[in-house]
């Protein structure tokens, strides 16, 4: 006996309702198949959502008339990164940093994929390794927010490798549970709390739910906070949340920049990295001068070619610094001494924090009528492009309308230093005010007075200014 489903055909059914119809064994239309069939359509078109769509199918640059890709949205993206505010600030350079991390029920959301819980920890793993490559002398820890409870996942410390292994060690958990905000900060004060005068006490979090569970006042931790001068930055994965808001602004002296809300993986990033700047130093007793002893300890080797024990980890070792005061061996530096608690570090280390203060003047465009002296880049010495024949500048500037609407994009390709002078390309532009903030121009330039070499912002590294 037929089924009684492929038996239904009405008489009066159109056209387009035919196409959907199938046939049973005996050659019957039947249309509950084409009802599952739709039905099933529909549950894959409502995780259409989930299939990414990245920059380079969304963002593709488009052609010119002589099938050449047009790279200047690509060129105003770099130069969007590029463009900030180069204004010489005092800064904390040795800093005390708490990142906290959302690992509750909200972080299994796939609005950014894998998962937030998920990309969260990968963008984690680049923010250590950028956090101490930016600030070698500072030290970082790292606290999770799951069933309602902080759970401290690595102690403050300088050495990245510890906290990459135990981001690690987490990755196989699910998050789960409600966050807790005040319970989250109470263990960031207490870790911060012991922290010297002379460095920054900063919070980092990063938040994916609406709520958060607190088991009292969250307002009476928010003036512990500012009473111990711990200032606290978030950063959204859903919406805007007032007492989030609100945290940042008080323990940032009013500052409402300190709360953003990402709205894709690409802003996720960018606002994740961007904590490793060292922040600006806005009261007064932050400004107060104060000395602090250093040690410079030379590398030595275990004697007779053996192996040692460090003081630090109580590993063996075979080469490793020695404490110019107590001459304790540790096995790596920027450290802290264990047996006299100096501070160990490399002049290397003060070096690549110096540029925080004095950062690297952004380099200005180059227009047509100026780009005539220089055929190649003065640090790759790749060509640059030559000017279109037959059109004059101004025409030019009339008729490509996406030179104009591009901010910060020359139109001839070049970037040049204000201080030397010379002309570079946007690679070259961004790899120097990114990776070794200093100008290449400039440190080819030997002044007559001595050996002594400008950044690119009009002074010289070996000198620093000491008020008395």
């Amino acid at each position: 006996m037929a089924d009684s489903d492929g038996e239904f055909v009405v008489d009066g059914m159109s056209e387009d309702d035919m196409d959907h119809t199938v046939s049973d064994d005996e050659g019957r239309p039947t249309r509950a198949k084409a009802s599952r069939s739709r039905r099933k359509g529909d549950r894959k078109g409502a995780q259409a959502w989930e299939q990414s769509r990245r920059t380079w199918e969304t963002n593709l640059p488009d052609e010119d008339q002589d099938g050449v890709l047009n790279l200047t949205a690509l060129e105003a993206e770099k130069r969007r990164r590029l463009l900030r505010d180069t204004t010489p600030l005092q800064r904390g350079i040795i800093r005390h940093l708490v990142l906290v991390l959302d690992m509750s029920f909200a972080m299994a959301d796939k609005d950014l994929l894998p998962t937030r819980f998920r990309l969260t920890l990968s963008y984690a793993a680049a923010f250590v390794r950028e956090f101490f490559e930016q600030n070698p002398i500072s030290q970082l820890g790292i606290v999770g927010m799951r069933d309602g409870v902080a759970v401290r996942i690595s102690d403050l410390g300088g050495n990245p490798a510890e906290h990459l292994e135990r981001l690690r060690s987490i990755e196989g958990q699910d998050p789960q549970g409600n966050p807790s905000l005040q319970n989250a900060l109470e263990m960031c004060r207490g870790a911060l709390f012991h922290a010297p005068s002379h460095g920054t006490r900063e919070v980092l979090i990063i938040y994916g739910a609406l709520l958060s569970s607190d088991p009292g006042d969250i307002h009476d931790t928010i003036s512990s906070l500012i009473t111990d001068r711990i200032r606290v930055s978030i950063v959204g994965l859903s919406a805007q949340v007032a007492i989030c808001a609100d945290l940042c602004s008080k323990t940032n002296a009013g500052d409402d920049s300190q709360y953003n809300v990402a709205m894709d993986e690409v802003h996720f990033r960018d606002l994740f990295l961007a904590a490793t700047t060292p922040p600006v130093t806005r009261t007064q007793e932050q400004s107060t001068a104060s000395l602090l002893m250093m040690g410079f300890p030379s590398r030595i080797l275990a004697p007779g070619g053996s192996t040692s024990y460090c003081a630090c980890h109580n590993k063996p070792f075979r080469e490793g610094y020695a404490c110019t005061r107590c001459a304790a061996r540790v096995c790596r530096l920027p450290a802290e001494c264990p047996a006299c608690g100096l501070t160990l570090i490399l002049s290397t280390h003060l070096a690549r924090s110096y540029h925080h203060l004095f950062p690297l003047r952004n380099w200005v465009e180059v227009s047509w009528a100026d780009a005539a002296p220089s055929a190649v880049c003065f640090s790759c010495q790749c060509p640059f492009p030559g000017q279109p024949k037959g059109r004059a500048h101004a025409e030019r500037g009339r008729e490509d309308p996406t030179r104009q609407t591009s901010k910060g994009v020359s139109e001839s390709g070049r970037y040049a230093c204000e201080v030397c002078g010379n002309h570079f390309c946007i690679d070259c532009d961004v790899f120097a005010h990114e990776v070794i903030h200093n100008c290449p121009g400039c440190q080819s330039i030997v002044p007559a007075h001595g050996p002594a070499q400008v950044n690119g912002n009009g002074h010289a590294n070996g000198s620093m200014e000491v008020d008395s």
